[in-house]
């Protein structure tokens, strides 16, 4: 496979998954701050810090709003991990490798882009956020499975799976760390019960509330959550299932030791402790760890299969 063919198809499916996580911590966070008392709702910036976009949001918004973010996080083209920023450069990708993707996929992907674009003052309302964001989790879900069911599962199959799960464990990692750390103190008896609907915000995130308490039969405690977030080998927004898709799409691939390398290190970061033993501090340790081993694995995948950068490289793993 030509290497910007496996280039385009890996940000195809990174900026769909991006598209999709977005839509998904907008809306839970929404439904988060009507559950929790307004004097301990972590209010709107902590989406911003999910993204570590933070800088940038500075520069153009004062402060940290409900509009502004929502905005920043739904249609600020300036902002490449926006809603609109992804599909406008999923729906770039794409076009330029069709003839390597079903056409049916392409056309679900042009109708997304179209409807978030035209619909996107109505999505920036708070009566017309919710479906808004409804419409994009839908449509990139029936992208990946149009993508999944008809599209040939060679080696460019391999390279979507890559910035799928990749993209995926990303923002995993990123929403725990930042989840949790805005998480009530431990000593605040009197408020502990909130602390359960934090939990579920958390799983709902990664809509992973069902899967939780159908696996883990137990009701939403810290250690069980980070545990089935972190390892869980069977649910598929867990960095550890994440992880082991990576493997098996690299398994596949020509050329594969030093990303097969870099990938072991990143499981073995996974497997080297108990997420519930780790107080807050060691936790952000942690996901320090597994963000630097995805990213050594993003910088591994470019270096082996992709064309070096004719200008300095505008997606990169900090846009992630």
């Amino acid at each position: 496979m030509l290497s910007r063919v496996a280039e385009h198809i890996y940000w195809l499916a990174r900026y769909v998954e991006r598209a999709e996580n977005t839509a998904r911590i907008v809306t839970v966070n929404a439904n988060l701050l009507l559950d929790l008392p307004k004097g301990i709702a972590p209010g709107w910036r902590p989406l911003v810090d999910i993204t570590g976009s933070n800088a940038l949001f500075e520069e153009h918004y004062k402060d940290y709003g409900e509009r502004q973010v929502v905005r920043f996080l739904i249609g600020d083209e300036r902002n490449t991990g926006s809603i609109l920023s992804a599909l406008v450069s999923a729906r770039e990708n794409c076009r330029t490798i069709r003839d390597f993707v079903p056409r049916e996929a392409w056309e679900m992907l042009n109708e997304l882009y179209l409807f978030a674009r035209e619909e996107l003052d109505k999505g920036m309302t708070k009566g017309g956020r919710h479906a808004y964001l409804k419409r994009v989790i839908q449509g990139t879900q029936t992208i990946n499975g149009m993508l999944s069911g008809t599209m040939l599962h060679d080696q460019g199959y391999d390279f979507l799976h890559l910035g799928r799960f990749l993209e995926r464990a990303d923002m995993t990692t990123r929403i725990i760390d930042v989840r949790s750390a805005n998480l009530l103190p431990e000593e605040t008896t009197e408020l502990r019960p909130f602390e359960t609907i934090q939990w579920v915000s958390v799983l709902k995130s990664l809509t992973g509330y069902q899967a939780y308490r159908r696996s883990e039969q137990v009701r939403v405690l810290r250690g069980p959550v980070l545990r089935f977030l972190f390892q869980h080998a069977d649910f598929p927004r867990s960095v550890n299932h994440s992880a082991e898709s990576l493997r098996d799409s690299l398994a596949k691939l020509p050329r594969n030791e030093g990303a097969l390398r870099v990938a072991g290190r990143l499981k073995r970061t996974l497997e080297g402790v108990e997420p519930r033993r780790l107080n807050q501090q060691q936790l952000h340790a942690f996901v320090d760890d597994l963000q630097v081993g995805i990213g050594e694995l993003h910088d591994e995948i470019a270096r082996t299969w992709f064309p070096p950068p004719l200008v300095p490289e505008t997606q990169s793993q900090s846009q992630g």
